[in-house]
């Protein structure tokens, strides 16, 4: 049975982090996709449900009784520029509680507007929502932390951006959705309890095991965010993701990927690749991401600067040593990411330039990013293509004598490879070509996809059509926000 057991604390913090705001009725909300997998996970079951009620829980139409839904209010720095922001056009359930004790949001997108709005309509459009329940599932997949989709329903109604799109609403699961621009909210409101309050909760919510360990919590809390941020941008490096829009309102403090808006993987190495229609500049390059996570943990450090230390000037000095360390520590995860893409154990001093040297090799001759270390995996000197090139050859050379370091075997060195090396992607040509598919009712390409992505370290000869780069007219340039 769909048996929700919620007991929202959020709504408990002070009115200004949040306004009461229910749903906008749609026209005709039908079904396009349950994610029972997930809904399984916490205890839900909706196949008693039969579609017209799936369809008006997950419009919004008819939600659990005694429920109360709110949009939460943040800021944000967009591109650099800081603005007063909040949920244009998301609202929360509430936190719902599974049997194992996880505490997780249910959030709406697309479900009309609210408070925070603007000038905004707070819908959204079906492309840009089976976008982000895609890649939401390819990220789950591949062992990256994110928020999931349990849901994407068509509203029967039409948004307006360029042109007449179909509307949808997509159902957001997450272990929260307190963002740095939750903090810089806070400040800007130059209200120092409301910055202990947020701080207290997300602690209790996030890191309870702070709560009697730690002499200084914002401290504490500081570097259990370093830590997270560098955990997962490693990741998303390991497997050539590109978020494109890495605002401090983009940026969770559970450590999850969060809003897969012109979001998308990289096919040839580059490190200044960008496909986000709205970052002329390149500032969330792919190779920028890092830095990128750095300066928004800045941002996070600022709010916190008047619970640090009482001495304001201490407070920076301190907060300027936390930050300084962001980059020591991300190389070191980086390093340690890097060498198991490569099969490599212990840690020698080589190794960064054995690493540095193959990524330019990749960048310097257009090599495809996921392909090669699938290439590499096989434990043979590829011969085909571009791996017919002297750098190569000497650069693989070079790899199998550091292979022999190891102290481990050829096969323990291959099997660790094909852990971190994904065989599946969600190419960015395939994704265009299920949701172009799908604007006109055929979700045939799209479940195919979702199906393969499932499990990317699985080589599947079935499925190497999906393993295939695009060929110069399949190229995707650009990818859309959709808001």
């Amino acid at each position: 049975m769909c048996k929700f057991n919620f007991d929202t604390t959020y709504t408990q913090l002070p009115a200004q982090f949040y306004k009461i705001q229910n749903a906008i009725p749609v026209l005709s909300p039908e079904v396009v996709i349950v994610n029972h997998d997930l809904a399984n996970s916490m205890a839900l079951d909706f196949s008693e449900l039969d579609k017209s009620q799936q369809a008006n829980l997950f419009s919004g139409n008819s939600l659990p009784k005694g429920i109360k839904t709110f949009s939460q209010a943040y800021a944000g720095h967009q591109f650099g520029h800081f603005t007063m922001l909040g949920d244009g056009r998301a609202i929360n359930w509430g936190e719902h509680v599974t049997p194992d004790k996880k505490r997780l949001d249910i959030q709406f997108k697309g479900s009309g507007k609210t408070p925070y709005s603007r000038q905004g309509d707070g819908r959204a459009a079906l492309g840009p929502m089976l976008r982000e329940y895609l890649i939401s599932e390819a990220m789950f997949g591949l062992g990256i932390p994110t928020t999931r989709s349990l849901a994407v329903v068509k509203t029967g109604e039409e948004v307006f951006r360029e042109t007449r799109l179909k509307g949808a609403v997509l159902t957001r699961v997450a272990s929260s959705h307190i963002r740095v621009g939750t903090f810089e909210f806070a400040a800007a409101l130059q209200d120092k309890e409301l910055i202990h309050q947020i701080m207290n909760y997300t602690i209790k919510r996030h890191f309870p095991e702070l709560i009697n360990k730690s002499s200084n919590l914002a401290i504490s809390l500081i570097e259990k965010i370093i830590e997270s941020q560098i955990n997962l941008i490693v990741e998303w490096m390991r497997v050539g993701f590109i978020h494109g829009v890495m605002n401090t309102d983009n940026m969770a403090l559970s450590g999850e990927t969060i809003d897969y808006g012109p979001c998308a993987f990289m096919d040839h190495y580059n490190s200044n690749t960008v496909f986000s229609s709205i970052d002329r500049g390149g500032r969330y390059a792919f190779g920028n991401q890092p830095k990128i996570a750095q300066w928004n943990i800045a941002r996070f450090i600022e709010a916190l600067i008047p619970l640090i230390n009482e001495d304001v000037n201490k407070s920076i000095k301190i907060g300027e040593e936390l930050i300084n360390s962001f980059p020591e520590l991300y190389e070191k995860k980086w390093l340690e990411m890097m060498r198991s893409k490569l099969g490599l154990f212990r840690e020698l001093r080589e190794d960064k330039n054995l690493i540095n040297d193959l990524l330019t090799w990749m960048q310097n001759n257009n090599a495809d990013f996921t392909n090669t270390f699938i290439d590499l995996g096989k434990g043979e000197q590829p011969q085909n293509g571009i791996y017919k090139n002297k750098d190569f050859a000497d650069w693989f050379n070079t790899w199998k004598i550091r292979l022999s370091k190891n102290e481990k075997s050829l096969e323990e060195s291959l099997e660790l490879m094909n852990s971190k090396n994904p065989q599946i992607i969600p190419r960015n040509h395939k994704v265009e070509e299920t949701l172009k598919a799908a604007d006109n009712d055929n979700f045939n390409p799209f479940n195919k996809l979702l199906e393969v992505i499932k499990f990317p370290y699985k080589n599947d000869s079935k499925n190497s059509l999906y393993q295939e780069p695009p060929t110069p007219d399949e190229r995707v340039k650009e990818t859309f926000c959709g808001t």
